[in-house]
């Protein structure tokens, strides 16, 4: 009977993933059905994970390559004196932190799908797992029920009515119903087997999953911090930090290969399963499940009958006719016989919560519960599972294609940074507009010969004075007059420098200071040397 699925199809990209050419290690292809316990099987997806293994070999090999290009051309570079492109090396930082920011998200919201997926599926699994518990409990409890309980009871009466024909009759009839009862429980298919496997599967998976999200969780975080350690890097022009990147770039490139090969591997393993769950689950079960009950809820059709419709019917009528024959008895006996009171009414509390059991075991071997389960676990991993893991794969993507940029762009910004600071150390020492002369230290060998305009003016003040003050009391080191000039005006002012040294035209003068240094006298000229006539 051919039974349409309406109610489950896979997505398009598990036909996809399925699709992918599965070959062993002899690079034979081999048969893409979803049978993990095949030896053929396993090497073609560990096929699949060696893909990236070499791609890895090949990535390292070319980068390898590319420095190696890089450090002799440098060589070359320095020299011819040549400046490497910083706008290059900018924007192509800017670009990798853009690749690498993208690649994170995209990571962060495929291992929130994965897990989400996975989720689900562990979840339907224990539910179904609890159903099939549940299941094996109560026929567990009425077999106890049936096998023990009433057989005690009976063994009583049987004493009790030994007298009497008619009640030991009704006894024996009662026996042969629980017989019946016991028949139709043990003919059920035992489901421990089930239960089992889906509690071990479904504590593997949560295992698993965690160590797998968390593992995911660490490399994201590792790639943001290496983005903005790089932009740091950059930006602070500090070589250290350019170093750290390039050993953790490489680890994280390693990283990134080895996370797409297994995700690839998982995500066409999964999608194997998914394109065809239902034969591999009927595989699996037909060591302890009919392939009647298998099929019944797998596909849970309203044109499917019950196969276990039969027995729980003949265990209703059993029960039935059991409750009746204790009524007449309580009703008939009990004043001839008030002794089997007591085990009259235990038969009756006996019967009653037997029914009560099957009334609550209809409802479990009922395929809506266990069927809903199978297809929220189908619709947890075969969709968000998978999409999650391409997503993933899609990150590890974009995360060896940024880490490749950034080792190439890396040894641009050394040799830009080393470019930098050779042309910043070949700055002449002597200029007074090189940052460093402001810091120079002061030589009183040569300040001793400098004579400042200044001092020239209030030596004429003080002619009429016998004892002159000494010239060095108005000389004082070039570095004090720039800290004056920095504390009271804001910019550093050379017209109280001395000129001598500076390399640089003199400062203009007031007409005063012209007109008192023209009227200097030979004497004075002697006195002060010829420092200022060049003015």
């Amino acid at each position: 009977m051919a039974t349409a699925r309406l109610d489950y199809i896979a997505p398009w990209w598990t036909y996809w993933l399925h699709n992918f050419p599965h070959f062993n290690f002899t690079f034979q292809p081999v048969d893409n059905t979803f049978r993990p316990g095949e030896t053929s099987y396993q090497q073609s997806l560990v096929f699949l994970a060696c893909i990236s293994a070499a791609g890895l070999v090949l990535s390292l090999l070319l980068l390898s390559v590319y420095l190696t290009s890089v450090c002799c051309c440098r060589k070359e570079e320095e020299e011819e004196t040549k400046r490497p492109d910083s706008c290059c090396v900018s924007w192509t930082a800017v670009i990798t932190g853009l690749i690498l920011c993208s690649a994170v998200g995209v990571g962060f919201y495929g291992n929130s799908q994965t897990n989400d997926g996975v989720y689900q599926l562990t979840y339907s699994l224990h539910n179904a797992n609890h159903t099939l518990g549940g299941i094996n409990s109560l026929v567990s409890s009425s077999l106890g029920s049936m096998e023990v309980g009433l057989q005690q009871h009976l063994n009583r009466l049987y004493e009790i009515f030994a007298t009497r024909g008619d009640y030991v009759q009704a006894l024996r009839f009662m026996g042969q119903m629980a017989d019946n009862i016991i028949r139709q429980l043990t003919a059920m298919p035992d489901l421990s087997k089930a239960k089992v496997d889906l509690s071990a599967i479904a504590d593997q998976t949560d295992y698993v999953e965690y160590y797998r999200w968390l593992t995911y969780l660490l490399l994201l975080i590792l790639d943001l911090v290496i983005c903005l350690v790089a932009c740091l890097g950059v930006a602070k022009q500090s070589r250290w930090l350019l170093t750290m990147i390039m050993v953790f770039g490489v680890i994280s490139l390693v990283l990134s290969w080895g996370t797409l090969g297994a995700g690839t591997a998982t995500a066409v393993g999964t999608s194997d399963f998914c394109v065809s769950p239902d034969k591999f689950i009927a595989n699996r079960t037909k060591e302890f499940l009919s392939a009647e009950v298998t099929h019944y809820y797998l596909y849970c059709s309203q044109s499917l009958p019950n196969p276990f419709q039969q027995s729980l019917t003949i265990f209703q009528r059993s029960l039935t006719t059991m409750q009746i024959q204790i009524q007449g008895l309580l009703q008939f006996s009990v004043p001839v016989f008030p002794t089997a009171e007591r085990d009259l009414l235990g038969i009756q509390r006996l019967l009653n919560s037997t029914e009560f059991n099957l009334n609550q075991l209809t409802a479990l071997l009922d395929c809506r519960g266990l069927h809903k389960n199978y297809l929220d676990g189908l619709m947890g991993v075969c969709y968000d599972g998978v999409e999650g893991l391409l997503y993933l794969c899609l990150f590890s993507l974009l995360s060896v294609s940024a880490f490749c940029v950034m080792l190439c762009a890396i040894p641009r910004a050394w040799t830009l940074i080393t470019s930098r600071d050779r042309d910043y150390d070949d700055i002449d020492e002597e200029d007074p507009f090189n940052p460093q002369a402001r810091h120079m230290a002061f030589n009183p060998s040569r300040a001793s010969h400098v004579h400042s305009f200044c001092s020239f003016s209030s030596s004429l003040d003080s002619q009429a004075s016998p004892h002159p003050p000494p010239q060095t009391a108005a000389i004082l080191p070039t570095s004090e007059y720039m800290n004056q000039s920095m504390l009271f005006g804001g910019n550093p002012r050379y017209e109280n420098v001395p000129l001598i040294g500076r390399g640089s035209p003199p400062p203009s003068y007031s007409p005063r200071m012209r007109t008192t240094y023209l009227s200097m006298t030979e004497a004075q000229i002697r006195h002060f040397g010829t420092n200022f006539q060049q003015v």
